[in-house]
């Protein structure tokens, strides 16, 4: 049942891709065993009563499978699963511009998206004359972007910033530039959507910094402040961990592995 207070949401996890990697390839520090490592994609959804919003909208098959993502559903067909029609959406947070994360706008016709200042300065800036800067980016997505805030359909972040009472943004760069956290409340407190300010769980237990960066100095400090956002661990849901689909149920049992739920305690109590 929705909740009743317009500042506390059902907080959702919805799977749509993974793929199999190695830690040596992960880290910055590489591993020495260098292990197998699993990494989940996921969306967003915060919902209640009053209003629907989705944070990030995945990738596409083709994109996917040039990457070797494997592509379980689609973004759209996995919000279907919750009786959410992308077109009836009018508010979407994009994290950051990889691919991964903003590979789908124009399947939300109605929306509003919200991003930062600092992330369409670094997709259409001098960083991407560099390959290494540039190769998470699809340039398709970077002229989608262009083209809605033609269309008049962007909101700007600069820094901390509030999409919905109870729904807070927070920049905390690193990964990219404009790197941003979403803060939701809900029944259980407030829940802290990483993405990808913090990939997996040992990123922000540990400081394990993610190979993947423009500036690892702002990363570390990013995953400091972070935790801070949170009333503990238990309340960071990192961006790309298969652990968030073992730590939290599914809505249902036709559900179970493809959505979890965000917004009630873990079943892991050693986080």
């Amino acid at each position: 049942m929705l909740q009743e207070n317009h500042d506390a949401y059902e907080i959702y996890a919805i799977k749509y891709g993974e793929r199999m990697g190695a830690r040596g390839t992960m880290f910055v520090h590489g591993d020495p065993h260098d292990a197998p490592m699993a990494m989940d994609y996921f969306i967003w959804v915060l919902r209640n009563e009053a209003r629907t919003i989705v944070v990030d909208v995945g990738y596409g098959r083709k994109e996917g499978e040039r990457r070797g993502r494997t592509y379980l559903r689609s973004p759209v067909e996995g919000l279907a699963l919750l009786g959410i029609d992308a077109g009836d959406i009018e508010d979407v947070i994009i994290t950051h511009m990889h691919y991964d994360h903003a590979g789908n706008l124009e399947m939300f016709p109605k929306a509003w998206f919200h991003i930062q200042d600092a992330e369409m300065s670094l997709v259409t800036g001098r960083a991407m004359t560099h390959p290494a800067l540039h190769h998470s980016f699809r340039l398709d997505d970077v002229v989608g972007m262009v083209r809605l805030i033609y269309g008049d359909r962007v909101v700007f972040h600069d820094g901390e910033g509030q999409v919905a009472p109870g729904v807070t943004l927070h920049h905390l760069p690193g990964h990219t530039r404009g790197m941003q956290a979403v803060r939701a409340g809900s029944q259980r407190g407030p829940v802290v959507l990483a993405s990808d300010v913090a990939h997996y769980y040992e990123s922000f237990e540990n400081e394990t910094p993610f190979l993947t960066h423009e500036n690892l100095f702002h990363m570390l400090e990013s995953h400091r402040k972070l935790r801070a956002l949170a009333p503990d661990n238990a309340h960071i849901v990192p961006g790309h961990d298969p652990l968030v689909m073992q730590r939290y149920p599914a809505p249902s049992s036709e559900l179970d592995g493809a959505v979890v739920r965000l917004d009630v305690a873990p079943k892991d109590a050693m986080i």
